[in-house]
């Protein structure tokens, strides 16, 4: 079987690895274009599937338009079987309808719950016990088409984005093998998605990241896990936003004396939410490294904060 593989980040990467190492043939890598980052925007960077690809000695096509004739015509010459998508972009009709056995999603949670972009951030945000990955035959509109497998997994109480999605992203290389074992099974049938879900995923915004203590402390924690280590949930005070990291509730009673935060100013820095109150870890200063609140205090007050 000729597989192209599309994706970009270090999800996409354990697929193409086991995809390679299970022996299909993959005639080409579909990726972002190099894009120019780094101090002072000075640097190339290529994608983490890219760098995966080169590795492997797989040819790497880089288009700016999906709908380029020209990139058509060169994706229909190597004669592809199959497209598996993970972690890429929204593809047009022309090209994901374009191999005889048609296009495979690898989609983090299962469908139809968390449709869009950000997937694995929203289960944690709002508080999910369980999450997963889907594969699905891609169609006109984004992650509705019919299902082929999921695989459902324990988000665990100290879960963050981070260590979700890198369990995720092992878990999904396994459930694409699976799926290409399954569809090529005469007896195989996809499964059509059922309508009415109202759990999305929309791309996240910079608002989304923005703590209300007057919110549970659940919730407050649960928003600070869903964004952590990236892009972060933010507190205003005097020093700018503050990314908080890592923060856990806070047990036993505490006297606030009618402010919205306390510390000693050694080894603690609670704050009030709307029922009970926050212990912050690790938090990150506007324009400094990530740091957890004991080296910070060893040196600073929290009392400036707000």
């Amino acid at each position: 079987m000729r597989i192209i593989f599309m994706g970009t980040p270090a999800f996409a990467v354990p697929t193409l690895l086991k995809l390679h190492d299970s022996g299909f043939t993959i005639p080409a890598v579909i990726t972002a274009p190099d894009k120019l980052g780094g101090r002072g925007k000075k640097e190339w960077l290529i994608s983490a599937v890219k760098e995966t690809a080169l590795t492997l000695n797989i040819p790497v096509l880089q288009p700016t338009n999906l709908k380029n004739e020209t990139f058509l015509q060169t994706v229909n010459d190597l004669k592809p079987d199959l497209f598996i998508v993970v972690a890429f972009r929204m593809l047009p009709e022309v090209l994901w309808n374009l191999p005889p056995l048609g296009t495979i999603n690898l989609h983090a949670s299962i469908l139809p719950d968390y449709r869009g972009a950000a997937p694995i951030n929203w289960a944690i945000i709002n508080g999910e016990t369980t999450t997963g990955v889907t594969t699905f035959f891609i169609r006109k509109d984004i992650d509705t088409g019919p299902i082929i497998l999921t695989k459902s997994i324990e988000i665990l109480p100290e879960d963050n984005v981070g260590s979700l999605h890198d369990r995720l992203m092992l878990v999904g290389a396994n459930l694409v093998i699976d799926s290409l074992k399954s569809i090529l099974d005469p007896t195989f049938v996809s499964v059509p998605q059922v309508k009415g879900s109202t759990k999305t995923a929309p791309k996240l915004q910079h608002e989304t990241g923005k703590i209300d203590l007057s919110k549970s402390t659940a919730e407050v924690i649960n928003l600070i896990r869903g964004l952590s280590p990236f892009p972060g949930a933010w507190l205003t005070t005097t020093l700018g936003e503050i990314k908080i990291l890592s923060a856990k509730s806070v047990e036993t009673k505490v006297d606030f004396m009618d402010k919205q935060y306390l510390s000693d100013n050694k080894t603690f820095i609670y704050l009030k939410t709307g029922d009970h109150y926050i212990s912050l870890d690790r938090f990150q200063i506007p324009g400094k490294k990530p740091i957890d609140v004991r080296s910070y205090l060893n040196g600073n007050k929290a009392d400036t904060w707000f």
